[in-house]
């Protein structure tokens, strides 16, 4: 059961009403255009707003819709939110991600958006999941079995079709090149700064391209390559690091996964001879403690950095930490 869909419902029907009823009476001193010497920047959640804040300086003032420790999919926005994103110079966001930010945008802002999943294309959802090359008929996917998937239950890497993973800023490289992409677009809104925008950009690409070298040779020589992950958000760090991810659950973090798909993940991570079960920092861990005292693994964090949990940090030093951990997990030498 998707217990988000009526609050989400609710939450576009209440910005289509503020936005017909006009939203700037909704503004207060925080809001966008508040600065007339910075481009008011308003980030849809946390890597979007770490982008705009590294390639704009000094020169934008940035807003993020999600508060530290939140989670991103469950926005909902407030008035004085719809007043911010309708007075923004610029939107960042990612289309499909947050239904309630895309109607206001729609509403209120459509010609001040940059959608990032337009940069390059999104990976499916699939192409995330865990694919076994053994002969055995257990492992099967549903469509080559014959078998219909049982209702009611994702099966983690087989989302509906057309479902695409969002979560691109896992991949440093992916990241870099929306960065120049948005230095592109801050250049259009303030072109007496453009240069500086692009300068900023290609001095981030040089740090994430470091980011990405650490991580592949760090990842390299490794005793096993499966990660064992309470929902499948890492298809784009696996898929650049050569790792395979067994997923819990699958893309949305709160579906309850179905005893039959808890036992099937406690059978491949004894398989893979997994010591740890990954669980995040903005969900509950319990299903991953589950299948950990049952196999007899650890439990550690794996951030995928949807947004900054209270303990801080930034996006490079967190994805640090997550290759130490990824490291320890999987005996890398």
């Amino acid at each position: 059961m998707n217990i988000r869909s009526a609050p989400r419902t609710l939450a576009v029907a209440t910005t289509a009403l503020l936005a017909l009823g006009g939203v700037a009476a909704c503004s207060d001193d925080d809001t966008a255009g508040a600065d007339p010497q910075r481009v008011d920047v308003v980030a849809a959640f946390y890597p979007l707003q770490f982008l705009a804040e590294r390639i704009g300086g000094d020169a934008v003032k940035v807003s993020n819709l999600v508060k530290p420790g939140a989670e991103p999919h469950d926005l909902e926005l407030n008035p004085g939110q719809v007043g911010q994103v309708a007075e923004a110079e610029l939107v960042v966001l990612l289309k499909g991600f947050q239904p309630a930010l895309d109607e206001a945008v729609e509403q209120n802002a459509k010609d001040r958006a940059f959608d990032v999943s337009t940069v390059q294309p999104l990976m499916d959802a699939a192409a995330g999941g865990h694919d076994h090359d053994h002969e055995g008929e257990e492992h099967a996917h549903p469509e080559e079995s014959g078998k219909a998937e049982e209702p009611g239950h994702e099966e983690p890497g087989h989302e509906e079709s057309g479902t695409k993973d969002p979560h691109l800023w896992l991949d440093p490289t992916r990241l870099a090149t929306v960065g120049d992409k948005l230095a592109e677009r801050l250049g259009q809104a303030d072109p007496d700064r453009a240069a500086d925008y692009t300068a900023r950009a290609g001095a981030l690409r040089a740090e994430l391209e470091k980011l990405d070298a650490e991580f592949t040779a760090g990842l390299k020589t490794c005793q096993r390559r499966e990660i064992v992950v309470s929902h499948t958000a890492f298809g784009y760090l696996t898929e650049r690091y050569k790792l395979e991810q067994i997923g819990i659950t699958g893309l949305s973090p709160e579906n309850e996964p179905a005893p039959q798909r808890l036992a099937e993940v406690a059978e491949e991570a004894r398989e893979h001879k997994a010591t740890t079960i990954f669980f995040e920092t903005l969900v509950s861990p319990k299903v991953a403690e589950t299948i950990a005292a049952e196999v007899g693994a650890k439990t550690a964090v794996l951030d995928p950095l949807e947004g900054l949990s209270t303990g801080g940090g930034d996006y490079l030093s967190v994805m640090r930490t997550n290759l130490a951990t990824l490291r320890t997990a999987l005996s890398c030498s």
